[in-house]
């Protein structure tokens, strides 16, 4: 009997293991934090993030845009604030019952609400307007896809970045604030 409780609670570890949402560990020059993901509530959001994540294009982009108790926004831009070529956009997936709730993550887009590439944010507050209010292009929202599951003191430090204008950009940090790298954690925390 133990022999067959023990092959029975091992089966549900390894279910529950395999089950385990992805997680990325983001390396930055001020920390290293990791982001879990939920391809179940935004799968084509999820497997954009990964492909760039997969590809390495993430590495020596910036935090460009930093607004404390906003939010901060990177993945899309270099140092010298050259934007990167990206894939096309994605589908605005912001309906899936996910709020821009403090640290969570969500893909930034311009007006049009399918066209997100590779940028997103970390939420640093309970920001609600940006929340799916209907289909809308007006009220359609942002697409919360992962939430910060450690190292949210990280992005805090981050988000205290002194800022200031470079060119047309608003809101950059004065001291680069560099994605390092960015990896699929193979072994959820």
């Amino acid at each position: 009997m133990r022999q067959l409780y023990a092959l029975l609670l091992l089966a549900l570890l390894s279910t529950s293991a395999s089950a385990a949402n992805p997680q990325v560990v983001v390396d930055t020059n001020r920390g290293s934090f990791t982001i879990e993901l939920y391809p179940e509530k935004a799968p084509k959001t999820v497997a954009n993030f990964i492909q760039y994540v997969n590809a390495g294009f993430y590495k020596g982009t910036i935090f460009h845009r930093v607004i404390n108790r906003f939010m901060i926004q990177g993945g899309g831009f270099t140092p010298d604030m050259a934007e990167k070529n990206t894939g096309a956009p994605i589908v605005n997936e912001a309906g899936n019952g996910l709020k821009n709730d403090i640290g969570t993550i969500a893909m930034a887009r311009t007006s049009d609400p399918d066209s997100a590439t590779s940028q997103f944010f970390i939420n640093l507050e309970n920001n609600q307007f940006l929340n799916y209010q209907s289909p809308d292009p007006e009220l359609i929202g942002y697409c919360v896809f992962g939430r910060v599951l450690k190292g949210m003191d990280v992005v805090r430090e981050i988000a205290s970045s002194q800022t200031g204008n470079v060119g047309p950009y608003s809101d950059v940090p004065k001291e680069t604030v560099l994605i390092n790298n960015m990896k699929i954690n193979k072994a959820p925390l």
